[in-house]
């Protein structure tokens, strides 16, 4: 994997608790748009152009433990493809092969050693 396109772009949160979340960050002086506590997708782009992601989550799950993901820009599809071999042939558990989301991306899922869920997209 020695393609350069491939680059930080987002980290995603998941809450339980969107409008508490975004009350918080905004306290840190993120800026969200008015009403976003309703949407079912919230982002607000970092000083370096890194977006951070909040997703509601009515799974119920523990409200103490967190649930991250991380996600890389891989350039195009083919970069979403090439990126996923590399890291499961490498051995890392692969979630999600590639596949195109209604969304209009190339996406997939990987997961780090550690469990935590990382995006590859274009």
């Amino acid at each position: 994997m020695t393609d350069s396109t491939v680059r930080m772009d987002a980290i995603g949160i998941s809450s339980t608790d969107l409008a508490a979340s975004l009350a918080f960050y905004r306290l840190l002086g993120l800026t969200f748009p008015a009403g976003a506590e309703k949407l079912p997708h919230v982002e607000a782009t970092l000083p370096g152009g890194i977006r951070l992601m909040f997703d509601p989550d009515d799974s119920g799950a523990d409200r103490g433990r967190g649930r991250i993901a991380l996600a890389f820009h891989c350039g195009d599809a083919a970069g979403v493809d090439a990126t996923y071999a590399t890291l499961t042939e490498a051995g890392h558990h692969g979630e999600s092969k590639p596949w195109d989301a209604v969304w209009g991306q190339r996406y997939a899922v990987v997961r780090d050693p550690d469990g935590h869920q990382v995006d590859l997209f274009a």
